[in-house]
């Protein structure tokens, strides 16, 4: 198979530089007593902080690793998973991509383009609004994502009891 990853045009910081994590309600300014609890972090705060923060990011390159292997990209391996994950149907459109992605939309039009040319998704108009258009895998596409998720599923299961939410006041 190709090297999908050494055809990369946009990188992940172009894709993904849309705005942080949105909100679902207003920020509102913390009272003083919410101020002062704020500024009471002790050490072990930082400390679950930075461990957690570790922990997340050695995931993070145990998946970089991985999906290098297969020849594509960590946004390649996300967009298949998200493809595969959606609830309920075997295909999404590029909006609810973006979404799970967390990017802009033209990002992962962008994304899909790449993966539509290395055989791994197919973009189809929708049967009932052909305004709309899914976004669905391929043959190769679902292989390479078989083999990553399994991995994944491994590596995730090593770390039962190792990656943990910290308990913080």
């Amino acid at each position: 198979m190709q090297d999908v990853a050494s055809k990369e045009r946009i990188s992940q910081h172009d894709i993904l530089s849309g705005p942080s994590l949105p909100t679902s309600h207003p920020v509102k300014k913390p009272s003083a007593k919410a101020a002062l609890q704020k500024a009471a972090l002790q050490k072990a705060d930082f400390t679950a902080l930075s461990e957690f923060r570790y922990q997340m990011r050695r995931y993070e390159h145990f998946s970089e690793n991985a999906v290098q292997a297969e020849g594509i990209t960590p946004l390649q391996y996300l967009l298949l998973l998200h493809i595969k994950g959606f609830k309920d149907r075997e295909w999404a459109t590029i909006g609810e991509l973006a979404e799970r992605l967390q990017a802009r939309q033209h990002g992962v039009v962008a994304l899909v383009t790449r993966c539509e040319e290395a055989g791994l998704v197919e973009r189809r108009t929708h049967a009932e609004d052909r305004r709309r258009v899914e976004v669905h895998l391929l043959p190769a596409g679902e292989a390479i994502l078989t083999r990553l998720a399994q991995v994944h599923r491994d590596q995730l299961r090593a770390l039962q009891g190792v990656f943990t939410i910290p308990d913080l006041p």
